[in-house]
């Protein structure tokens, strides 16, 4: 992908960020277009461009002397975030609108959407999926980000072969459906994990012991978007035009087991409890409620939403065997020790004083919180 110019939607973020330098290193012109300034260094080379998705104009203006573009950005991943229909909305479907249009416009001729698991996964049993699978129906989601990632999803494969305003080319597009990201520097999952349990609320686990999902480390996802911008050029005979693909580490494993590492690794106790997955599900449902009634007045930030009850507990896992095959994706195996590393720098780890008071409250809360979940759940006989 030398003396190309490429163009990076949410290029702020940890994954963009991180695409960003690797193009970088290949001898690509990158371009980071986000409202938010990457938190981690960049080398000179690549320019930052602050705008936002959801306005056209900042689109078409970045995406001027572009030939790929990378549609990385989205909001409403996790916890309160998956709350905000309005802004979930606006990013994900009117933002994939407009690069979409940009694109037409501007003449650029590939585009690279990162998509999610979720746009087949609605909380039912996937064992080794492949992208014959239908969408989910868009009423089966049981989030506003799934839901709306799947309609820009479809948009993105859609828009696959329109002509260019230019009349140069047409475009080709394809889809990336990742697992979860880890990596050392991820600022969306990890740091709310590593709170949990440094604040004494990591006390059990839910689901079944055998339940198996699935992870992708950063740099395979960054590998990913690289093949799959080469594989929609004339050298690769476009074999990614209008495709979706599947990316994770190939490696399905128990939610919880992949994270004792990181527990144990910061030096806490794994929990031993084990919850039925419909009283988490119960919980995270009421959680959810009680976020509609008083979050215009406390924006709080839930411990569970739904979705994640589903995409932590429930068994789905997918065939990486077409990305091999247009693709030539080859995962490399990581594990979490630099993750582990990382936040140990970053002054986290269990310490030796005793606990805080703050942690004893949270302890009581979350004891007090279960127990009425608990009997709620418990149906009433009558006498």
């Amino acid at each position: 992908m030398s003396n190309h110019s490429v163009v990076i939607t949410g290029g702020g973020g940890y994954l963009g960020h991180r695409l960003g330098c690797a193009l970088n290193e290949k001898g690509v012109k990158v371009t980071l277009f986000d409202i938010w300034k990457p938190i981690d260094n960049f080398p000179k080379e690549i320019t930052f461009l602050q705008g936002d998705v959801r306005s056209y104009s900042d689109v078409e203006d970045a995406l001027k002397n572009a030939n790929c573009v990378f549609h990385i950005a989205s909001y409403g991943m996790s916890g309160r975030e998956q709350l905000n229909r309005k802004l979930i909305e606006e990013v994900n479907v009117t933002g994939t609108e407009n690069v979409i249009q940009a694109c037409l416009k501007n003449g650029v001729p590939r585009l690279v959407y990162t998509s999610t698991f979720n746009v087949v996964f609605g909380g039912q049993v996937i064992k080794n999926g492949d992208e014959t699978l239908p969408y989910l129906p868009l009423h089966l989601h049981p989030d506003y980000y799934s839901k709306t990632k799947s309609i820009a999803e479809m948009a993105v494969l859609k828009a696959n072969g329109l002509k260019l305003e230019n009349g140069s080319d047409i475009l080709r597009t394809c889809a990336l459906r990742p697992a979860g990201i880890y990596g050392p520097g991820e600022q969306r999952h990890l740091p709310r994990i590593v709170s949990y349990i440094e604040r004494g609320i990591f006390k059990f686990v839910y689901g079944d012991v055998n339940s198996l999902v699935e992870f992708v480390h950063v740099n395979n996802l960054v590998a990913a978007h690289i093949m799959a911008a080469d594989a929609l050029t004339a050298e690769k005979k476009y074999r990614a035009a209008g495709q979706p693909y599947f990316i994770s580490d190939g490696k399905p494993v128990n939610n919880f087991e992949f994270f004792r590492p990181l527990v144990e690794g910061l030096g806490y106790r794994f929990p031993t409890v084990r919850l039925p997955i419909s009283l988490i599900y119960f919980f995270a449902f009421l959680t959810e409620m009680f976020h509609f009634l008083i979050g215009p007045v406390y924006n709080f930030q839930p411990l569970l939403t739904r979705t994640e009850v589903y995409k932590t507990g429930v068994t789905h896992y997918f065939s990486l065997e077409k990305a091999k095959q247009d693709l030539g994706y080859k995962p490399q195996s990581y594990n979490l020790d630099e993750v582990v590393e990382w936040f140990k720098l970053k002054g986290h780890g269990k310490k030796s004083c005793p606990k805080s008071f703050t942690n004893a409250i949270w302890n009581v809360l979350l004891i007090m919180v279960l127990t009425f979940i608990v009997l709620c759940y418990i149906p009433v006989v009558g006498i």
